[in-house]
């Protein structure tokens, strides 16, 4: 009887520590970041200054929002590197550090992307953006008008190809084409939230 009420207790135990692993590292990733109190909606089209730091140069700007302490943000690095390198050429790209917890250098998010973008550490963009949560990209045209905010893909390995919403954001604005119709997944924010940067 003894031995059967150890059991009992063990495969519990057992059971409970499974949910709160599953818990921690996969179902509260898959909610919806909940929208901070006294939040200011940037809503899209508007036009957004960001000063001299994002020269233009009569291309688009298109801006990362990464924390190197979210899970979220960690998936999606090689998804990002791969649309840094096959539109580099077209889109201005920069990476916007917001972790209120640790320093980074830029040399070591530039590592982590394997590439030379500009990386900022300045919260406030985030709330210029409308942003709080990452991973989130940002899309302004050449006329410094916010024309996409939202989630890069659906699966958090950025895996599915046709989910690829910032990646459809980015052809749009290149070949001029109307906006895609996004879902909620797109454009509801998902992830790490901002400033603390926890879910």
């Amino acid at each position: 009887m003894r031995k059967k009420i150890l059991l009992a207790v063990w495969f519990s135990f057992l059971f409970g520590a499974i949910l709160v692993l599953f818990w921690q590292n996969e179902y509260k990733y898959s909610l919806p970041t909940p929208v901070p109190k006294n939040y200011h909606d940037v809503a899209i089209g508007t036009h957004i200054n960001l000063g001299k730091q994002f020269a233009t140069k009569n291309k688009p700007v298109f801006i990362h929002f990464f924390n190197p302490d979210c899970p979220c943000s960690r998936f999606n690095v090689p998804h990002v590197s791969t649309l840094i390198k096959k539109y580099g050429d077209k889109i201005n790209f920069n990476i916007v550090v917001v972790n209120k917890v640790k320093n980074f250098t830029t040399e070591e998010i530039q590592n982590k992307f394997d590439s030379k973008v500009p990386v900022f550490f300045d919260s406030a963009i985030a709330d210029k953006c409308g942003v709080f949560s990452t991973p989130q990209a940002i899309l302004i045209d050449a006329s410094q008008n916010l024309y996409y905010r939202g989630n890069y893909n659906k699966t958090r390995y950025c895996t599915d190809a046709n989910t690829n919403y910032a990646q459809m954001a980015i052809d749009s604005l290149l070949n001029q084409n109307n906006k895609p119709s996004f879902d909620a997944l797109a454009l509801k924010a998902y992830g790490c939230s901002l400033p603390k940067c926890t879910k």
